[in-house]
């Protein structure tokens, strides 16, 4: 488990950390993994990793899949690419806008209608170059969607991957959030409250706030990860690292763009490689990934400061003020359900 994993950390904040993931040699899944039966609910899922794992899932026999887009169009011609590649499986678009806390929650009850869950991976993100806020809820976009939107969607589902799970299946259902290693250099401010750090546009800068929002999540999926038994929802999180052919950064402007892929030109693995970690978190990691962070194909550590008595500080700061924030979705009494039902 990440938890364990403390001496190792300071390394992976380094650029030789950094080499080191990204130069890791792919582990191929086993090929004996069949998902012959199973549902999967993959979100931000029209481009780039989400279409790649959609596609990867698909080809080990998924029988049906769920694809979370924003646009119906946009999503609708990914899925007929995937209906032509596999035609026996069924393929579903959803809309599932991730700046609105009323559509996760129409999502969420959406998800009410499936026969079964297996596996849930929570995809969507983004990048703002300029400081935005989401119009719905009036904190800065990045910190919404990559932060604030996921953990509420991740605290919607547990009830119902739980109540979806499968007698006799090879896994309990998981539920794998997708986050970044940016997170290792990532730093929050240590006194006061946490997420007001992020309602204002001062030190706005969107490549440290990208990490520091995958930073809030590493910290969020640990202590979720608490609150429920990995023999209920198993939960973790994967990286897939810097990756090419991707659709990330696309909010971004012309000069950054350019200078990414640059660097992706010289560092990035490719996007079936980037998605693979996103099978291997779902289909191959047992009870030792609950609530960890998986990173080239292995459970990495947490970053060092969630190993210090400053990082559990803020952790509990944090938690408790995202689950003020989350509130009026019911996110405490979900939880508290969910660890007093544990089975």
């Amino acid at each position: 488990m990440s938890s364990h994993l403390e001496i190792d950390a300071p390394f992976e904040a380094t650029i030789l950390g950094l080499l080191r993931r990204q130069f890791t040699k792919p582990k191929p899944l086993p090929a004996t993994i069949r998902l012959t039966g199973e549902t999967a609910i993959i979100t931000g899922s029209n481009v780039g990793l989400g279409f790649e794992a959609c596609r990867q899932l698909l080809s080990r026999g998924l029988s049906q899949l769920i694809m979370g887009v924003r646009s119906q169009v946009k999503g609708e011609a990914a899925a007929n690419r995937l209906r032509q590649e596999f035609p026996n499986t069924s393929i579903s678009v959803w809309i599932v806008d991730m700046e609105s806390y009323d559509s996760i929650q129409t999502f969420a009850n959406q998800c009410h209608t499936l026969e079964r869950i297996d596996i849930v991976v929570l995809n969507a993100g983004l990048m703002k170059t300029s400081y935005m806020t989401a119009a719905a809820t009036g904190h800065e976009v990045m910190m919404q969607v990559n932060y604030l939107s996921t953990a509420l969607l991740a605290i919607l589902v547990l009830p119902i991957l739980k109540s979806k799970k499968t007698i006799g299946a090879n896994r309990p259902p998981v539920l794998s959030i997708v986050g970044s290693d940016l997170a290792y250099t990532a730093k929050l401010e240590r006194q006061g409250p946490v997420l007001r750090q992020f309602d204002t546009s001062r030190d706005f800068s969107h490549f440290e706030w990208y990490g520091k929002s995958k930073l809030m999540l590493i910290f969020f999926i640990a202590r979720l990860a608490e609150m429920v038994s990995p023999s209920d929802v198993l939960i973790n999180m994967s990286n897939p690292g810097a990756t090419k052919g991707t659709d990330f950064g696309r909010d971004t402007n012309l000069i950054f763009r350019k200078a990414f892929s640059v660097l992706q030109f010289f560092l990035s693995r490719t996007v079936a490689e980037g998605a693979s970690m996103y099978l291997d978190a779902a289909l191959t990691r047992g009870t030792d990934s609950h609530g960890s962070f998986i990173s080239e194909w292995t459970i990495k550590p947490y970053p060092k400061i969630w190993y210090t008595p400053e990082g559990r500080e803020t952790d509990l700061i944090l938690w408790e003020e995202t689950l003020g924030e989350l509130d009026f979705a019911g996110a405490r009494q979900i939880l508290k359900d969910m660890r007093g039902n544990a089975s």
